[in-house]
């Protein structure tokens, strides 16, 4: 016991020591991975990505992403400020779908450009893939799975003596899951939030992310109808009619933010 207590207080004091405040939302976030080290691995894995997809050779494309995408990058700012930004055009007709590695790596398929039918629904993307940067939720996925491996010492040592070790083992390991699979969606519903509020900033109306994501919607109805409780507890994202909802709850709040931008980039 005198073990576990000494984790516990171990852990407690990490935690205290490794916290990282989340721009546009002021949340504090589990951060025991140095942004250096986030940013190498990030550039690392884009390079890889660039030699072994195929990248678009359309210029139309290139220049929309990287207009939108420097566009969006230069109202980031202090958000950001060791970014090395690239926005990249892989070709993929069928693959809707952009990403983001750390350090300012933003790669967008050309299936999701035929999908957005003008600039501003393109922007709420990017917004959304740049905010997981800038909130550094991939480290924060890595410090909740250095988190719960310590935890998981720590459960091994409580349970030594305990006539019930294997139901003991057995909870820990589906709250842990659990609770890891919660923090991915609201990472999703924080990177929206957030993504929306860079794409206003920049002069893109952010009611283009409730188009986008309602023509999602239409293309994937099993990803986003009535999802039951079960399904929508274990899914790593939110429903798409959850995310169209939380959009639409938060444009009182954006909205100014985007009539306040649109003068400089008429």
């Amino acid at each position: 016991m005198q073990r576990f207590l000494s984790a516990i207080l171990f852990l407690a004091t990490l935690f205290l020591s490794g916290c990282y405040t989340v721009p546009e939302t002021g949340r504090s976030s589990l951060m025991m991975v140095g942004a250096d080290e986030e940013a190498r691995l990030g550039a690392t894995e884009f390079a890889n990505m660039r030699s072994t997809q195929p990248v678009s050779r359309d210029p139309a494309a290139n220049a929309r992403v990287q207009r939108i995408g420097r566009r969006i990058a230069n109202v980031v700012g202090s958000d950001l400020p060791s970014a090395q930004w690239e926005f990249v055009v892989f070709d993929g007709p069928t693959t809707v779908n952009a990403f983001v590695l750390p350090g300012g790596k933003v790669g967008v398929y050309t299936g999701l450009l035929n999908l957005c039918e003008n600039d501003a629904e393109v922007a709420a993307v990017i917004g959304h893939e740049i905010a997981h940067v800038t909130a550094r939720h991939g480290a924060e996925r890595m410090s909740q799975s250095m988190l719960a491996g310590m935890l998981a010492v720590g459960a091994q040592v409580a349970s030594e003596n305990s006539s019930n070790r294997d139901m003991w083992r057995l909870a820990y390991g589906g709250a842990a899951t659990l609770t890891i699979l919660a923090y991915s969606r609201s990472h999703e519903s924080e990177a929206d939030y957030i993504g929306i509020r860079y794409a206003a900033k920049a002069g893109y109306d952010p009611r283009a992310a409730i188009s986008f994501w309602q023509k999602m919607a239409a293309a994937n109805p099993q990803a986003g109808g009535n999802a039951g409780k079960v399904n929508t507890w274990i899914s790593t994202h939110p429903s798409n009619a959850q995310r169209i909802a939380d959009l639409q709850a938060a444009m009182p709040a954006v909205l100014p933010l985007y009539e306040a931008a649109k003068p400089r980039f008429q």
